[in-house]
C-alpha cells in the first residue's frame, strides 16, 4: 500500500478549512440558520437570506467532508507504520483527549460566558456542573469536537477492519480515479443522505451527532483511505479538478438558485421542504449537497496541490496552531460577539466585521498563549 505523502498543501488546505469552520459559526451567530452556542436575533431581508443561507449551506456541503477525507488518507500509512494497538492507543491520545477535554472543561467555559452574559438562565452553575458530569450529560458536549469523537470512531472501525483483513490488502492492483467513479461516489452519498433524513432530517442531532450529514462524512473518509491506497492524490492532474471547480461554479451553484427560489426555501417558513421527507426540493438538496461536496473536495485538492505547495513560514505557522483554533474558537467567538452584541450593524455586516476580528484572534491566542500552556502543548 502506498502511504500518502504528508505536503504542505494538504496543511494549507485544512487551514483554509478550519478557518472556514470559524465563518460558518459566526455566520449561524447573525444568521439563525444553523444551531451554535449564541444567535443574534434579527429580521433578515431576501438579499442577506439569501447570502448567509448560500453560505452556509454550500460551506456544510463540502467543508466538514473534505475534512474527513484528508484524515482518511493518512490512515493507512498510520495503521501500516503502527500496528492495531499502537494506531488506537494514537488514535484515542490524538482525538479522544482534546475531545474529552473539550466536553470537560471547554464547553462549560463556553455556558459559563453565556450565563455571565444573561444569555444562559443557570442560577447555580457548580450544581450545574455536578449534574452534567455525574449524569455523564458531557457526553452530548462535544461541542466542534464531534469531528473528533466522530474520526475516532471510524478509525477504530477501520483498525478492527484491518486487524481482521490481515496482510491481504496488500496485494490489490492499483484502481485510477476516474469520473465514473465520482459521479457513483455523489449518487451513493446523495441516496443514502436522502434515506436518513426521512428519519433524522437536517437540524436534529443524538448527543451532538448530526446524522443528517454523516452520508458524505462517511463515504468520503472511506474515500480518503481509497485514495492512499492507490495514490489518487499522487496522480491528481490541476486540469482534471479544474473541470470540477468548473461544474460547481457553472452547473452547481445555477441549480441550486433554482432548488431554493424553485423550490420556495427562501420562505423561512418553508425550509423544512429541503432538510428532509418525501419531497422532490430534499431529493435535489441532497444531490446538490453530495455533488459539491465530492466535486468541490477533487477541486481543491488539485488547486491546492498546484498552487499551494510551497513551504511559507507565515503559513505553515498558521497551519501548525490550526487544530488549537478549531478546539478554542468557540470561546474566543462567543466572547466576542457578545462583547459588539449591541452594535447596531445589518447582520451581514457585522458578520464580515467579526471574520476579520475573530480569525486573527484565533490565531494569535492560538499561537503565543494557549499553545505554549504546559497541559495544552500536550494536546494541541
Amino acid at each position: 500500500m502506498g502511504a500518502v505523502k504528508r505536503e504542505v498543501y494538504i496543511d494549507y488546505l485544512r487551514l483554509l478549512l478550519i478557518g472556514l469552520v470559524v465563518m460558518q459559526h459566526l455566520s449561524v451567530t447573525y444568521s439563525g440558520i444553523g444551531s451554535w452556542y449564541y444567535v443574534e436575533k434579527a429580521a433578515l431581508g431576501p438579499v442577506q437570506q439569501t447570502v448567509f443561507l448560500f453560505f452556509n449551506s454550500f460551506n456544510q456541503s463540502y467543508f466538514m467532508g473534505l475534512l474527513f477525507f484528508i484524515a482518511g488518507c493518512f490512515v493507512p500509512g498510520a495503521y501500516d507504520r503502527k500496528g492495531f494497538w499502537r494506531f488506537t492507543a494514537d488514535r484515542f491520545l490524538r482525538l479522544g483527549v482534546p475531545a474529552l477535554f473539550y466536553m470537560l472543561l471547554v464547553q462549560p467555559l463556553n455556558l459559563y460566558i453565556l450565563r455571565t452574559a444573561g444569555v444562559w438562565q443557570q442560577a447555580d452553575f457548580f450544581a450545574w456542573y455536578a449534574r452534567y458530569v455525574s449524569s455523564f450529560a458531557f457526553l452530548g458536549g462535544s461541542g466542534p469536537l464531534w469531528f473528533a469523537v466522530a474520526l475516532l470512531i471510524f478509525s477504530l472501525f477501520y483498525a478492527l477492519f484491518r486487524l481482521l483483513e490481515g496482510e491481504a490488502n496488500g496485494s490489490r492492483p492499483l484502481c485510477p480515479l476516474t469520473t465514473r467513479y465520482c459521479i457513483g461516489l455523489i449518487l451513493l452519498i446523495a441516496i443514502v443522505a436522502f434515506a436518513i433524513r426521512l428519519v433524522q432530517p437536517i437540524g436534529t442531532s443524538i448527543l451532538n451527532m448530526q446524522f443528517c450529514f454523516f452520508s458524505e462524512y462517511v463515504f468520503l473518509f472511506a474515500a480518503g483511505i481509497a485514495a492512499s491506497r492507490n495514490q489518487w492524490l499522487a496522480e491528481l492532474r490541476y486540469e482534471y479538478g479544474l473541470k470540477w471547480l468548473k461544474a460547481v461554479l457553472f452547473l452547481g451553484i445555477p441549480c441550486w438558485i433554482a432548488v431554493v427560489i424553485g423550490g420556495g426555501v427562501l420562505r423561512m417558513q418553508s425550509i423544512d421542504v429541503i432538510t428532509g421527507g418525501w419531497q422532490w426540493q430534499a431529493a435535489c438538496y441532497a444531490l446538490l449537497e453530495s455533488f459539491f461536496g465530492v466535486g468541490m473536495s477533487i477541486g481543491l485538492l488539485a488547486l491546492f496541490k498546484e498552487k499551494c505547495n510551497r513551504q511559507s513560514r507565515f503559513w505553515q505557522t498558521l497551519a501548525d496552531n490550526s487544530f488549537a483554533v478549531y478546539v478554542f474558537h468557540a470561546p474566543i467567538i462567543i466572547t466576542l460577539t457578545l462583547l459588539l452584541r449591541d452594535l447596531q450593524f445589518w447582520p451581514l455586516l457585522k458578520f464580515a466585521l467579526l471574520s476579520v476580528l475573530a480569525l486573527p484572534l484565533c490565531f494569535a491566542l492560538a499561537h503565543f498563549v494557549l499553545r505554549r500552556l504546559p497541559l495544552l502543548k500536550r494536546i494541541l
